[in-house]
């Protein structure tokens, strides 16, 4: 058996998956698992939710919000909970309303993770939604924003969607990234980011320790890439989309990370 050092020593070194406890007793191993914080307290999804539309593109069924005419679009690619979450499409309004293009596609397919569903489990559910097919898809939507005329394109990620994120700034395939409390994201993969990169991560998400981050942010640096990298204070897994309207604190933490989201994409974008 391995010490509790030990353990933690394996997580670092083969970066830090969304861990649950059967990750753990497989020592290290890299079975692509989703753990409960990945999937805890799930929205209400409303198909009718955001100031935008639903469009096809690319062959998703895709909310955009702003216009096209600016030439600058933002990707982003949801968390195991899909694109009808209320909260994301708030985001992407958000970013309409600072003279981007926002889209966020269906990666699903239709079917975003249903805690409900006592048919689809978590990881059987993981095994037809892939972080890795989240990529091929992500660059497909890159490839029909740029037939579209956009000029300039940012990538953010949540979660699930922070995978497909960074594999599309490890092929430069966008200006810009963003990732927000990422899973699946490995020391080897932030190795290979080549465009400008910001890592929004949460105090109380374990998965990413502060040490995990402080080696990312100096992976980074020694890369010549530029870079942010915050933990905010008081915050957990999913903070910037999962948390309760009604509660202002956490209204006011997932505020400060769109703020920041926004101003790295306008830095980089502009």
């Amino acid at each position: 058996m391995f010490s509790a050092a030990a353990l933690l020593f394996l997580l670092l070194i083969h970066g830090a998956h969304c861990v649950d406890p059967e990750f753990v007793q497989k020592l290290g191993g890299k079975k692509t698992v989703l753990s409960p914080h990945c999937v805890s307290n799930p929205p209400t999804l409303d198909s009718a939710s955001g100031a935008g539309h639903v469009e096809k593109l690319a062959g998703f069924n895709t909310y955009v919000s702003g216009s096209l005419q600016s030439k600058l679009a933002v990707l982003l690619a949801s968390d195991v909970y899909g694109y009808e979450t209320p909260n994301l499409r708030k985001i992407a309004d958000k970013v309409a309303a600072a003279g981007l293009y926002a889209v966020v596609p269906d990666f699903f397919y239709g079917e975003p993770f249903n805690p409900n569903r006592t048919d689809r489990p978590k990881d059987a559910w993981l095994k037809d939604h892939s972080p890795e097919k989240g990529f091929k898809d992500a660059k497909r939507m890159v490839g029909a924003l740029k037939s579209k005329g956009v000029s300039k394109i940012g990538a953010a990620g949540f979660c699930w969607g922070a995978k497909a994120v960074i594999e599309l700034a490890k092929i430069a395939d966008v200006q810009a990234a963003v990732i927000l409390h990422p899973s699946f994201v490995t020391v080897d993969d932030i190795k290979g980011v080549k465009v400008p990169l910001a890592i929004l991560s949460a105090e109380l998400d374990h998965a990413y320790p502060s040490e995990l981050l402080k080696q990312f942010d100096e992976i980074l640096k020694s890369n010549k890439v530029d870079r942010f990298v915050k933990m905010f204070p008081k915050c957990s897994h999913g903070w910037t989309l999962r948390y309760n309207a009604s509660d202002p604190a956490a209204v006011s933490r997932a505020n400060k990370a769109h703020h920041a989201m926004l101003k790295w994409f306008t830095k980089h974008l502009k």
